[in-house]
């Protein structure tokens, strides 16, 4: 008698739709806490446009997300990624380096200067990500965590501004 197969989960990363935003907003807020909304990207998500989203489903179940927010530094048409959030159980398993890749696939459909974020370059560096020391936020920010990866330009100086 042999065993039965285990069943594989499904995953598919999705574009966000509006029907996913309470989702979305509490799988945020579970890995991030209440700790997020006094950061400085956060001012930028505040006020700036959407540019796109994408979701991680596995089963039909919501286990992780990042977004794509329109931005401007010094005059040039950027987009602002994060945050990139996935459900505790559904860590370690490359799923934020997929969501990641969604995004920057985007941004060069989309076809603006390059991508913004606050993060660690350890970990964005092997997407081409550099510190982009000639960027400002509106607000306190460690420089060493501005990165920048350039879709069709190098990194602009000046001040992220929501767009």
């Amino acid at each position: 008698m042999s065993a039965s197969p285990v069943p594989v989960p499904v995953l598919r990363i999705v574009p966000e739709t509006p029907a996913d935003a309470a989702e979305v907003d509490r799988l945020v807020l579970d890995a991030f806490g209440p700790g997020r909304f006094a950061k400085t990207a956060e001012r930028i998500r505040e006020t700036a446009r959407l540019a796109a989203g994408y979701v991680a489903r596995e089963d039909g179940r919501l286990v992780g997300s990042v977004r794509l927010w329109s931005i401007t530094i010094g005059g040039v048409d950027a987009v602002f990624l994060g945050p990139i959030a996935v459900a505790a159980e559904a860590r370690d398993r490359g799923l934020g380096a997929d969501l990641v890749g969604a995004c920057l696939g985007q941004a060069q459909a989309l076809g603006v200067a390059g991508v913004l974020l606050v993060g660690d370059l350890p970990y964005f560096s092997r997407f081409g990500f550099a510190v982009a020391s000639d960027v400002r936020m509106p607000g306190p920010a460690d420089r060493r965590r501005v990165l920048w990866l350039g879709i069709t330009s190098a990194a602009p100086q000046g001040l992220a501004l929501p767009a």
